[in-house]
């Protein structure tokens, strides 16, 4: 009997609850350090940073985490989102693998990353905090953080990569739509933006910087918090209703898949899809294999050390254990922005060094080549954060194609890329 192309899941069945593979790992992460002391950072020591919801959620043990209703009814109008069996890509790679991919474009802002902003939002709201400071690299998590502070009438500042500010400028409209303040990172309105600009005054900025300013931001003014869309803990936490919908779909199609796959930045959609899976084989012994997918121009898993690093440029996070390019790493300008960060999350980090996961450096044209080709079989432009995700799935395909052997990929398509057409207009 043929896979149907597209599995929905019931909305009464969409998770309850959210994911903590800390739980199930045989080797726990190392601890984030405070910066000052170098001893292992406590959770009150995050909470003038962060919403006390959120940093519980950042050193729990406890395997399951509740969604909060509230948070769930929002989740509701773009979850369950659409698995789909990619027929046509297996067509047009003449390949004996089958193709499937779980469809984060569906949502309001067009990604996965509404996935945390929305109980990031909550957390803070219920603790009555009424600002909220974010970073953003492409645009699509400040374009997140935008629509769920404004379901929680908080007011939010973003501070955006100057280079996609300038470069994607239909993100900080739709984000100035849902009432945020945007500002070109690096900028006078921080004293580090300020030392960054008499020092480099074309700076085109970087995540890090970005994060660097928003932190001072939050941290210098009255009742406001801090929100990060990739990296930590908690954020990969939330990212997991992906992987859970998607392990429901899976069976609904009567397959297991042999291949997770997913693009890397800080490792929110990776960890997002990946980390359920990755719980059969901790609990039941099951084989899958987890590739990340990450830009050649940012290869921090695939080429960067594993040490303790900053998470920011100028040094005022705590210090994280991570393969790391380094904090001050400026990444040349490549069109998938949101991929431009120096390191990964220190559990992501923990599981590479243990082997539980494999990564790879995709080139910019490697990349837009995916992207045009799942464009032309599967009617959806991607995000080009997607299209490594894509190039590494057509990879797997392709040697499954030489080896003659059926197997199953599973990859996430985090986003849809009708506000990066200028970048696909570049490449056509």
């Amino acid at each position: 009997m043929k896979t149907p192309k597209m599995i929905m899941l019931p909305e009464n069945e969409m998770p309850r609850q959210w994911y903590n593979i800390v739980a199930d790992m045989p080797v726990q992460p190392q601890p984030m350090l405070n910066p000052q002391t170098r001893k292992p950072l406590l959770p009150e020591e995050m909470e003038g940073l962060f919403a006390k919801g959120l940093v519980e959620q950042e050193f729990s043990q406890k395997r399951w985490h509740d969604i909060p209703d509230e948070v769930r009814e929002l989740y509701k109008s773009y979850r369950p989102t659409p698995l789909v069996r990619a027929y046509a890509l297996e067509k047009a790679l003449d390949t004996p693998a089958r193709i499937y991919y779980k469809n984060e474009s569906v949502s309001p802002v067009g990604s996965h990353k509404l996935n945390s902003a929305l109980p990031q939002a909550y957390y803070n709201h219920i603790q009555g905090i009424t600002s909220i400071t974010t970073e953003t690299g492409a645009g699509q998590w400040g374009s997140a953080m935008s629509i769920a502070c404004r379901h929680f009438g908080l007011k939010l500042e973003v501070f955006m990569v100057k280079n996609s500010y300038n470069a994607k400028p239909y993100r900080k409209v739709v984000m100035k739509t849902y009432g945020a303040d945007v500002y070109a990172s690096p900028c006078d309105l921080t004293q580090y933006g300020k030392k960054v600009l008499s020092e480099d005054p074309t700076n085109g900025g970087s995540l890090g910087i970005a994060i660097s300013e928003a932190v001072e931001r939050a941290v210098t003014q009255p009742n406001t918090r801090y929100t990060l869309g990739s990296v930590l803990s908690h954020v990969l936490m939330h990212q997991t209703i992906i992987g859970l919908e998607a392990e429901k779909q899976m069976e609904m199609a009567g397959e297991y898949p042999d291949k997770v796959i997913a693009c890397f930045g800080g490792g929110s959609n990776f960890s997002g899809i990946s980390f359920p899976f990755l719980r059969h084989k901790f609990t039941e012994g099951r084989n899958v294999k987890l590739i990340a997918a990450e830009p050649a121009a940012c290869p921090k898993l695939t080429k960067g050390k594993l040490e303790y690093d900053f998470g920011d440029t100028a040094g005022m996070t705590p210090l994280i254990p991570m393969y790391t390019l380094g904090h001050d790493f400026q990444p040349e300008q490549i069109h998938a922005a949101g991929l431009r960060y120096h390191g990964g999350g220190r559990i992501v980090s923990q599981l590479k060094q243990d082997g539980y996961l494999d990564s790879c450096a995709i080139e910019q044209k490697e990349a837009f080549d995916a992207g045009i080709l799942f464009a032309r079989s599967e009617g959806i432009i991607p995000a080009p954060e997607s299209t490594h995700a894509i190039a590494a799935t057509i990879r797997e395909a392709l040697k499954a194609r030489e080896s003659g052997k059926s197997e199953v990929i599973l990859f996430n398509l985090s986003g849809h890329g009708f506000l990066d057409l200028g970048a696909y207009e570049q490449y056509v």
